[in-house]
């Protein structure tokens, strides 16, 4: 289920991040390891993130996860080992919050597309997803939160 999507401003960020290309299959396998590389980067450091850990998709394929996984940060990290220090700027998109069990996510891709197909909406190719509640907050994949996000042309 996602709820009713909107046109909205995305405000410029730091942000930090590991860019990974993985076959679809080992998405899961690297995403957790990969996350928690991020985060001891940061601590190490002494930089806190200001926002919820996202997936910055650069291009859909069938088979293959092109992605920068990482997190806004309030000042600007050192870059270090594989984390990479970015700037997103400011941008209009479709935005909706999915919720639901990750697996649930191409279905709700699916819909939030139909809605910006059906509004008119012209998509660039990259997509973001910010997971605002995962498994670390709730035990109930029904109370997982994650926000879709398309910027737009």
């Amino acid at each position: 289920m996602i709820e009713t999507p909107q046109i909205t401003r995305m405000p410029e960020a730091t942000t930090a991040y590991i860019h990974l290309r993985v076959p679809r299959e080992e998405m899961a396998e690297v995403f957790g390891p990969t996350r928690e590389e991020l985060f001891q980067t940061l601590k190490k450091q002494g930089v806190e993130p200001t926002g919820p850990v996202f997936a910055h998709h650069l291009r859909m394929e069938s088979d293959t996860f092109d992605f920068e996984l990482g997190v806004p940060v309030a000042e600007r990290p050192r870059e270090a080992g594989r984390m990479q220090v970015g700037e997103r700027p400011p941008v209009t998109v479709a935005r909706t919050v999915y919720h639901g069990p990750y697996e649930g996510l191409p279905a709700a891709w699916g819909e939030f597309d139909a809605w910006m197909e059906s509004e008119g909406c012209l998509q660039t190719p990259d997509i973001w997803e910010s997971y605002l509640v995962g498994p670390d907050a709730a035990s109930d994949p029904d109370a997982w939160r994650t926000e879709l996000v398309r910027p737009l042309r």
